[in-house]
């Protein structure tokens, strides 16, 4: 069954190359993929097919029909993994900043799902799919951190439920722009699709899901501070919304943040740097901690 996506361009968003829009409104799927939907006449601007050059204009009714997805083969890649912990049930891995956890329409390899494949063999839970074997929670791609990867059924559905009932430790480390002046706070504000873009989330009250973080400061500099940030919920891009929320954007961060980063960087300063939870086999609680990676320090380092 073919998935429908329909959009009205609003002021501010006209201009743009057709291709560019969808790919920036459906950031799961490629460029390359997109051009192909548009070249087989799956895409529709006021009723009829345009080519991927189009210049959208305001009012433009963009009718895209995406193909049924037919599953590929997900491969197994020789992909080098940071390992924090690992038993029959679990596997808990320090992710690298820039690698996306699982596959999606366009990139089927080089994912943290390819890795993962390669060292378990035929050790993972199957509940989320082909496209997502072991995988019960997500972290963005420029994200570095913690990661819980499920060997089995069991395990992915006791990990779940924690996860559901906000009983699992979340602990991140991010370097924001300005000194907070409190040395803690929370910020308790919805989260939902921001109406006015669509790849991007944001405090949203009206069709928002409840969103708590609890953050307290670590280290103040001249312009910048270093925080600790606990999750209670677990909404997409619940820090970087929150934080830029009250006026202090994530550094590095390209979606919620529009101050210049003096600094050479991949994406926001964030790191999942604790993670807790009942072992599904034990009953007992496990905390895992993964270090701060090397620019994170190097940052710590440099600031003024």
């Amino acid at each position: 069954m073919m998935e429908q996506f329909t959009y009205q361009i609003g002021l501010g968003e006209d201009d743009e190359r057709l291709d560019k829009w969808i790919s920036l409104a459906l950031p799961d799927l490629s460029r390359t993929y997109i051009q192909k939907c548009i070249k087989d006449n799956g895409v529709f601007v006021n009723g009829k097919p345009q080519k991927a050059g189009y210049r959208l204009r305001v009012d433009d009714e963009i009718v895209f029909l995406i193909p049924e997805a037919v599953e590929p083969a997900i491969e197994p890649e020789n992909i080098p993994l940071d390992i924090l912990y690992e038993d029959k049930d679990l596997l808990i891995v320090n992710k690298p900043k820039g690698m996306v956890v699982h596959p999606a329409a366009g990139h089927y390899s080089g994912t943290l799902v390819n890795a993962v494949m390669y060292h378990c063999k035929d050790e993972l839970s199957g509940i989320n799919g082909s496209l997502r074997p072991g995988i019960v929670h997500r972290i963005d791609k420029d994200t570095t951190g913690s990661l819980i990867i499920c060997k089995n059924d069991n395990a992915h559905n006791v990990i779940s439920a924690q996860l559901s009932e906000h009983s699992v430790t979340r602990r991140y480390r991010a370097i924001v722009h300005g000194v907070i002046e409190q040395d803690t706070g929370t910020v308790c504000a919805s989260i939902g699709r921001d109406p006015k873009d669509r790849k991007k989330m944001a405090v949203n009250e009206t069709n928002g899901k409840p969103a708590v973080t609890h953050y307290t400061v670590l280290q103040r500099f001249k312009d910048y501070t270093y925080i600790e940030c606990r999750l209670e919920t677990g909404r997409t891009h619940q820090i970087r919304v929150h934080m830029a929320n009250i006026g202090h954007p994530l550094l590095g961060d390209e979606v919620y943040c529009n101050r210049k980063s003096p600094f050479h960087l991949e994406g926001q300063t964030l790191h999942a740097m604790v993670i807790g939870f009942i072992h599904p086999s034990s009953g007992e609680y496990v905390e895992i901690t993964a270090p701060l990676p090397e620019y994170f320090e190097h940052l710590l380092h440099i600031l003024p």
